[in-house]
């Protein structure tokens, strides 16, 4: 549609605000700050979500590969010839033997449920989103083979620095004439990491590799075995794909598991969050609309004398509904294009926001011991602000058709009579 310099002058004038229609600016500017306010609050909420996902999925990934293989007996026997055929798998980058375990972490009276993962230290070098975030001690004292490294917030439960022992405590123990007796070693404290992620912090415990097949009774009899096999790809997106490339590959009496499926509940819940939070502050966006309405219907009555001067004029239907839907069209342009603005200030900062916040009220927005993690990062998609600003902008103009049209169709005698 497009519209003249004299219907953009009437319809700029029409929502100006004047003392004797200070009611109708009112709700003029409730509807431009309601429209402002849903497209702000859908991009900061959209950014959030974007951000969590690809956090929490940086922090999974970084943990555990792409692809999982398991033995469906207790281990995998013959690993290097394993990880020989998973490598032919076209799009594989790289496979890593790796020994998983629960344990129970104790030290200074305290003991702590805690998942060991156990690599080899070359294999643990190349975890760049690990060895990044070494916070204390130094990943090279990993290399001795006799020491470990623990989350955070698991040695800050535990009481212990760098140089303490941890006792570790598997419920797989040896069975003596007394009984079964828990199996259970001190390791000193080589290192320690923080990931931003509560679910690691406070249980994770890495060990080396030799060790770990001791500990675990991984090494008896000769053997050389690992739990699973690290698999990383070119493709994260096409982990389901690879993964069944390469169960063929491996054959039967193997469990393979990509990313996707190991945390679907996960990612689901995300899903499911951000579609709920958008349809409910797209709600915010539609009352406005309804505003823009209300408040045309409104600006068309009050305007009945110069609709009918305009049409006595010579002004057709077709300006006159240009006229009042340029006055809907300015309020949703308007409201949208400040709500883009404020949101995507907010987004960049709504970590700091929080922080400040949190700051000023002495509460906690995010606590760790409750939630994944213990920052709120942001990640604006253009291509959602894009279907945002459409969709506000479509909702706005949807919302004008009707009071210009009832414009449209005032005859100049019915006109009057608004007077």
């Amino acid at each position: 549609m497009v519209f003249s310099a004299f219907e953009r002058m009437m319809a700029w004038r029409y929502l100006r605000a004047r003392r004797a229609e200070g009611f109708i600016s009112l709700i003029t500017a409730f509807s431009l700050s309601g429209i402002a306010l849903g497209v702000a609050a859908l991009i900061v909420i959209t950014s959030v979500m974007n951000g969590v996902k690809t956090e929490m999925l940086h922090h999974f990934i970084g943990w555990s590969g792409h692809i999982n293989v398991y033995s469906q007996n207790n281990a995998l026997d013959n690993y290097e010839t394993l990880i020989t055929q998973t490598k032919s798998v076209t799009g594989v980058t790289s496979v890593v033997p790796a020994i998983e375990g629960q344990v129970m972490a104790s030290a200074n009276g305290r003991a702590l449920g805690a998942q060991v993962m156990a690599l080899r230290y070359d294999d643990l070098i190349n975890k760049q989103h690990i060895v990044e975030k070494i916070t204390a001690g130094s990943v090279d004292a990993f290399k001795a083979g006799d020491g470990i490294i623990i989350g955070e917030r698991l040695a800050d439960n535990l009481g212990v620095r760098i140089g303490d022992p941890v006792t570790l405590i598997s419920p797989e123990g040896r069975q003596t004439i007394a009984g079964l007796v828990p199996r259970l070693k001190a390791y000193p404290v080589v290192a320690t990491f923080k990931l931003g992620m509560n679910a690691f912090d406070a249980s994770m415990i890495l060990m080396p590799f030799a060790e770990a097949q001791l500990y675990f009774k991984l090494a008896d009899g000769g053997h050389d075995r690992a739990t699973s096999l690290e698999v990383n790809i070119d493709k994260p997106d096409a982990a389901r794909m690879v993964a069944r490339q390469v169960a063929d590959a491996l054959g039967q009496g193997y469990r393979v598991y990509d990313w996707q499926e190991s945390n679907k509940s996960v990612f689901e819940a995300l899903t499911i969050q951000r579609n709920v939070m958008f349809i409910i502050l797209t709600l915010i966006i539609i009352v406005a609309a309804f505003n823009i309405i209300s408040s045309l219907i409104m600006l068309v009555k009050d305007k009945g004398r110069d609709v009918a001067i305009l049409r006595t004029m010579g002004a057709t239907r077709g300006m006159i509904t240009r006229i009042f839907f340029a006055c809907g069209a300015l309020i949703g342009i308007m409201g949208t294009c400040i709500g883009v603005v404020v949101g995507l200030i907010l987004a960049v900062n709504v970590d700091n926001i929080r922080i400040w916040i949190e700051h000023i009220s002495g509460g906690r927005i995010l606590a760790e011991q409750l939630y994944f993690l213990s920052t709120l990062p942001a990640e604006i998609d253009l291509m959602q602000v894009l279907a945002i600003v459409l969709m506000s902008l479509a909702l706005s103009f949807l919302a004008t058709i009707y009071p210009a049209r009832r414009a449209a169709h005032l005859d100049p005698a019915e006109a009057l009579r608004y007077e």
